[in-house]
């Protein structure tokens, strides 16, 4: 295959789907398939290369992985030190790029979701939320505040940002802090993958006039966004959207022609009869 969504576990993937219908809609001939990362992501990544890959896609628990891999990282991924995108260019090196952040900061600005002057709180500190950190401070929020298991982590992320409103928390402390609140609360962590809820308490959940989950499925929901909306919260959305908006810059970055974000996303959910 030419193309590839790469990561462990992959099954859930709806990736090649998004390509196959970026490509009918481009009149683009596209063999895009899965690969299943079960060692070192650059024993996985040398074969696919090796056997005629021109592009592959990115996701769990591979994208720090992508970053060490690539031969050379555009601006966007040094920026998040993690790679979602890799095409292999004309001259054979094995370029990383990161367009999950702006793919992310696209569907927000769609639903009319609070960024511009907002409290942010993003919700883990691996490649997930490393990628979409740099765009979302790009949309102007108030503060963004990163909580993660591994406390080390967070903050290693904040102090990356060097960014006055960035800042790190641990989960003890912000269950104990009664006065946080956040306009908007994103899941960057890998918890409704493994079918569990992130940290954070319900009290501070009902705070939030919006809730933003990187997971998707097809089904439209998440274990962590059904939480939330049986909790009242009424803005609540799953990652499909942000999916979509990676995707369309990955294929502009392969071909060099970008799909309207807008009908695609349209008419993708109603492909997957998603409301």
């Amino acid at each position: 295959m030419q193309y590839a969504v790469m990561g462990n576990p992959i099954h859930h993937s709806l990736s090649p789907l998004l390509h196959a219908y970026f490509a009918q809609k481009c009149g683009i001939d596209m063999d895009y398939g899965r690969i299943l990362v079960e060692g070192p992501f650059k024993d996985a990544a040398d074969k696919f290369f090796a056997a005629g890959g021109k592009g592959c896609n990115i996701t769990l628990p591979c994208k720090l992985e992508a970053f060490e891999y690539a031969g050379r990282l555009s601006d966007n991924a040094k920026r998040a030190g993690a790679v979602n995108t890799l095409k292999k260019e004309a001259d054979g090196v094995i370029c990383g790029y990161n367009t999950d952040g702006p793919g992310l900061v696209k569907h927000l600005l769609y639903l009319n979701y609070p960024v511009k002057g907002a409290k942010i709180l993003i919700i883990g500190a691996g490649g997930a939320a490393k990628g979409i950190l740099g765009p979302i401070l790009a949309e102007d929020p108030q503060s963004i505040v990163i909580v993660n298991r591994t406390a080390a982590k967070a903050e290693d992320l904040a102090v990356r940002a060097a960014d006055a409103r960035v800042s790190a928390v641990a989960f003890e402390a912000l269950a104990k802090d009664e006065h946080a609140a956040f306009d908007l609360v994103i899941n960057a962590s890998a918890s409704s993958i493994q079918s569990t809820l992130p940290q954070v308490t319900d009290a501070l959940l009902c705070k939030a006039s919006a809730v933003y989950d990187l997971m998707y499925s097809k089904e439209g929901s998440t274990i962590f966004t059904e939480h939330c909306r049986a909790l009242g919260i009424g803005q609540c959305s799953d990652g499909f959207g942000m999916l979509v908006g990676q995707a369309v810059l990955s294929f502009k970055i392969w071909n060099g022609v970008e799909p309207d974000f807008y009908q695609a996303l349209t008419d993708l959910r109603g492909m997957l009869g998603s409301k």
